[in-house]
């Protein structure tokens, strides 16, 4: 299994995007560190360089020597923040203590000629805050270089240094860097959900084509309709639909056989089945008469199948995308079906009924007295429910045998109308009620069907938008219950 199949197309493309994100941020977080820092230094920088120039301005030189006024409230005013405060010395020439802090590290590097006036910033360690054996502290000093002395040729170089505490100094950078990142971090959330959003927006129409694909039959053959999915996507589709067109022509083909072979067969079968009933009546006893039942009961039973597959063939989706469903009383229906066939029952010596809204009494106009709420009106094809009713009542009637009882019934059941055909033959085992409704399947040998009945009848109720279920009649027999939605 590769790595493509453990993974979906939505982690990979979410992973892309949000991964360089992620990235950019820590970046980004790096940055902005590094630039709150420098930040941080030039404000502490400037603010030791006023120090330093202030310092040095307390310090006049007189004659050769130096004259420090420094008075004990400006030191008070260096050193009253315990956690942030400054720390000086002076030295004269540089490395001689005058004045100060005497732990203040050195300048990195001691050139022969310092530059005067000019003040240096480095980063150093302080060892011990006054000598009070504290560990070494990081600290940022200014340095500044002058000159003193009467004598323009004998001056002397004095070195003023004023240092502070980095622990501020990173305390700033840490409140530049949390109040620039805060919002960036912010706004690399929402941007994520939008790209979270996106991504579900952009695969939608790959999931509504998924959705249309499993939500077919397997003989729905139908191109599929994805006008509003990107270019990427209708190359697939009209791939798809390239296929369906091709597997259509193909089951075109072999439906279309069928027909033309079961209408070819239809008009020798119909005279082989009448001039065996003719031979059979004129034949006198005897062996030949055996032959000639056998040959009468091939013949309808071959006639009944090729009646069956010209059915079959109208309930093909071809055939019904032909026909218009119109608006039908099931109930009225079903009542003119039963009597068509009240004839073949009384042959059969079946007792047929019905039982339905059309059974009740009418008044002076002729008008039902079914209110409106037993309405049980449907949309459909006529000839296709006629002929899935014409399938039920004959299983119903072969299968029952002789002195059974058939009956039809039709009733109102919320949403739906339930066209109910029951009887009191043997049944069908439970473990077989799924499979008498797939194509030449038959539950049992007796009687002559081809066993195309009950899925001809199955292929029209789905086509209706309906369900059919078999359960057990009381007290005993077979109940097939069509369910179609109301009109």
């Amino acid at each position: 299994m590769g790595p493509s199949s453990r993974f979906s197309l939505k982690r990979q493309l979410l992973l892309w995007l949000l991964l360089p994100q992620i990235v950019l941020w820590l970046a980004g977080a790096l940055f902005s560190y590094r630039l709150a820092g420098r930040y941080a230094n030039e404000a502490v920088d400037a603010t030791l360089l006023q120090a330093t120039r202030s310092l040095a301005r307390q310090v006049k030189p007189m004659g050769n020597g130096l004259l420090i006024d420094f008075p004990r409230a400006a030191q008070d005013v260096l050193e009253a923040d315990p956690s942030d405060k400054l720390l000086y010395t002076v030295s004269s020439p540089p490395g001689q203590f005058i004045l100060g802090n005497r732990n203040l590290p050195s300048p990195p590097a001691k050139p022969a000629s310092p530059p005067l006036g000019e003040a240096q910033f480095y980063d150093g360690e302080l060892d011990g805050a006054d000598g009070d054996g504290q560990p070494a502290s990081p600290v940022r000093v200014a340095a500044l270089y002058l000159q003193f002395g009467e004598n323009p040729k004998a001056q002397q170089t004095m070195l003023v240094q004023v240092a502070r505490s980095s622990a501020n100094r990173e305390l700033l950078a840490r409140r530049l860097l949390i109040d620039t990142m805060l919002p960036l971090s912010v706004l690399i959330v929402l941007m994520s959900m939008i790209v979270w959003a996106g991504v579900g927006a952009g695969l939608a129409p790959i999931a509504r084509l998924r959705r249309l694909v499993e939500g077919r039959k397997p003989n729905d053959l139908r191109p599929i309709e994805l006008d509003a999915a990107p270019q990427e996507l209708r190359s697939l589709a009209q791939a798809i639909n390239d296929l369906l067109d091709a597997v259509r022509h193909n089951v075109q083909g072999q439906r279309r056989f069928i027909s033309d072979a079961a209408h070819q067969l239809r008009t020798p079968l119909a005279g082989l089945k009448s001039q065996s009933e003719l031979a059979l009546a004129e034949a006198p006893p005897g062996p030949l008469t055996m032959r000639l039942a056998r040959v009468q009961e091939s013949a309808a039973r071959s006639a009944h199948l090729v009646n069956q597959l010209l059915a079959l063939a109208r309930t093909e989706p071809e055939s019904v995308t032909r026909q218009t469903p119109v608006r039908l009383d099931l109930g009225r229906l079903a009542r003119e079906v039963t009597a068509e066939l009240v004839p073949r029952a009384l042959q059969q010596q079946v007792d047929l009924g019905y039982d339905g809204p059309d059974c009740g009494d009418r008044d002076d106009d002729g008008a039902d007295q079914a209110t409106a709420s037993e309405s049980v009106e449907v949309t459909g094809i006529a000839l296709l429910l006629r002929e899935a009713l014409v399938n039920l009542v004959d299983n119903a009637m072969r299968y029952a045998g002789r002195g059974s009882s058939v009956t039809v019934q039709v009733r109102r059941a919320g949403a739906e109308v339930e066209l109910i055909v029951s009887d009191n033959g043997p049944g069908v085992p439970e473990a077989l009620r799924e499979q008498v409704f797939e194509r030449f399947f038959r539950g049992t040998h007796e009687g002559n069907g081809c066993g195309l009945g009950l899925a001809i009848v199955k292929e029209i109720v789905e086509r209706h938008g309906g369900r059919i279920a078999l359960s057990d009649a009381e007290p005993r027999g077979l109940r097939v219950t069509l369910s179609v939605p109301a009109a």
